[in-house]
Formats: C-alpha cells, sequence, structure tokens
C-alpha cells in the first residue's frame, strides 16, 4: 500500500451496481460537536478565505460508516450509513492542524477515531477509454486540495442536487435518492471536467471507498466507468473546455495494462491520494478482468 491512502471496503470483483447499494442518511451519523465548541472551524474558515476568496460552503454528505451486506440475491448489498456536514467543516477539521489530535481524542471518547471529523464523501472514476487507456487530469494551482498533483476525474455528490434551498436536508432525502445523486455524480463530475458526452459513459460500478490519509481519513467512492470513445476523442473533448476546465491544466493517458504497475514508476509520486486509492481498487477489483498482457510502464514526459 501506500501511506498517504487506506482502503476502508472493497466491492466484490467487478464492483457493485448502483442497485446493489443502499443508503440511510440520519443525524445520528453526523460529526460530534468539537470538544470546547466549533469556533476553531469558524476561524478557520474565516482565515482560508482570506487567503482565497473564491471558495464557498456547501453541504455534502458525511460517510460514518460502510458495511457489506449478505443477501439471497444477487448476493451482497452495500449499505451506507450517512450524515450531513459540509466544506467549511471539512476544511476546520479533517484540514485542520488539530486533525490528528481530534482523531485520538474521537478515539478516547466516542471508539470512533473520525467522530468529531466532517469527512465529507468525495466520488472518483478510474475512466477506461475504448482503446484502453485511463484518463488522469493534472490539477490546476487554483484548486483548495492538491494544486498540482495528478487525479483522477472525481468532486463530491450534493445534497442540494437532490433538496434545494433550506429544507431540512436529513428528512427530505429517501436513500433511493441518495445512492442516485451518489452515482450520478460521478457521471456529471466526468461530464464537467473532462467535457465528455454523457452518452459515451457506461454506468458507474462501484469498485470500494478509500480513505485519504493526509486529510485525516476523508473518504471517497471509487467507480470504474468505461467510455465508447479512443483516447484521442477524449483529448479533443477536454481540449475544447468544459464547465469545471479551470480545475485542471492537462490530460494524462496510462494504458489499462501498465496500471497495475504503476506504483513501480515516476508518476505514482505525483499522484494525490485519491487517485492512488481509485487505483489500488481499480487493480483489486476491476483491472484484472481488464489486463490480459503486460505491457511497457509508463513513463511521464
Amino acid at each position: 500500500m501506500d501511506p498517504e491512502v487506506s482502503l476502508l471496503l472493497q466491492c466484490p470483483p467487478g464492483g457493485l451496481p448502483k442497485e446493489q447499494v443502499r443508503a440511510e442518511l440520519s443525524p445520528a451519523y453526523d460529526r460530534r460537536p468539537l470538544p470546547g465548541g466549533d469556533s476553531a472551524i469558524t476561524a478557520i474558515w474565516e482565515s482560508r478565505l482570506r487567503a482565497q476568496p473564491w471558495l464557498f460552503d456547501a453541504p455534502k454528505f458525511r460517510l460514518h460508516s460502510a458495511t457489506l451486506v449478505p443477501t439471497g440475491s444477487p448476493g451482497l448489498q452495500l449499505l451506507l450509513h450517512l450524515g450531513l456536514t459540509s466544506y467549511r467543516d471539512f476544511l476546520g477539521t479533517n484540514w485542520a492542524s488539530a486533525a490528528a489530535w481530534l482523531r485520538q481524542q474521537g478515539a478516547t471518547d466516542w471508539g470512533d477515531q473520525q467522530a468529531y471529523l466532517a469527512d465529507p464523501l468525495g466520488v472518483g472514476a478510474a475512466l477506461a477509454t475504448a482503446d484502453g487507456f485511463l484518463v488522469f487530469l493534472r490539477r490546476s494551482g487554483q484548486v483548495a486540495e492538491a494544486p498540482g498533483l495528478v487525479d483522477v476525474p472525481g468532486g463530491h455528490p450534493e445534497p442540494q442536487a437532490l433538496c434545494p434551498g433550506d429544507s431540512p436536508l436529513h428528512k427530505d432525502l429517501p436513500g433511493e435518492l441518495v445512492v442516485h445523486e451518489i452515482f450520478s455524480s460521478v457521471l456529471q463530475e466526468i461530464c464537467d471536467e473532462v467535457n465528455l458526452p454523457p452518452l459515451t459513459l457506461s454506468r458507474p460500478l462501484l469498485l470500494g471507498i478509500a480513505r485519504n490519509e493526509t486529510s485525516a481519513g476523508r473518504a471517497s467512492a471509487e467507480f470504474y466507468v468505461q467510455c465508447s470513445l479512443t483516447s484521442e476523442q477524449v483529448r479533443q473533448h477536454y481540449m475544447s473546455g468544459g464547465p469545471e476546465a479551470h480545475e485542471s491544466t492537462g490530460i494524462i493517458f496510462v494504458e489499462t495494462q501498465s496500471v497495475r504497475r504503476l506504483q513501480e514508476t515516476e508518476m505514482w509520486a505525483q499522484l494525490c491520494p485519491s487517485a492512488k486509492g481509485a487505483i489500488f481498487l481499480y487493480n483489486r477489483v476491476q483491472g484484472n478482468a481488464a489486463v490480459a498482457l503486460e505491457s511497457p510502464v509508463p513513463q511521464l514526459g
């Protein structure tokens, strides 16, 4: 493995479709108030806004836990226990200088080292082209996390996409809609970041959930998505720009046969933790089915 990433959950070979995933959204799965109160979160947020005034707060789903449950048919079902959090709380807990102490204190106080952390659930995609490449993006210097590093397409599912305005989100979001948003959000991120037409993308398969240990264990659901376009066609779409073109500065393609050896290359050190988690899960859950022959390891130009 890699010290920057750990695997919280690995799905069965091939991954899980949306129909085999359930979600339970409840205030019981929200983070605990910080010892001494949440004023430190406000101070951190105000400081970040002074340095990066383009940041904005928004609700996010918080992953509390995930469990694979045996069922009669189709065999296994994944149950996600989710609360609500926000990007502001994420910066004020997972990215705080006291994050390691918060994890220790959470384990002491609640038997859960993530109890005091926002832990917004991210999504990422191992996106495969029709001619056998995985797609990576070079993150721009303007993004709040991992500027300049290489990532897979991804982002966050958005509670407000299902329940706009100031409605009481916990009450108004059935589990089925939450699962739909998680699966559809990864496709939306691909469309926005890589500028691909939705009809060129397959239905996502969930590979598992990885934790980013550089942001105190923040979780990301990693998916496999197949694109019907070749790598050159994908490149042309990307170069035409999309709604989130400002988030990256370049596109990189790695042959799927080479991905299982990616950790041996110089590119690995340039991957952000979320991308490393996606690659670990791809190799374990999906990659073996896709890899038939060895090929030379990739090198960055």
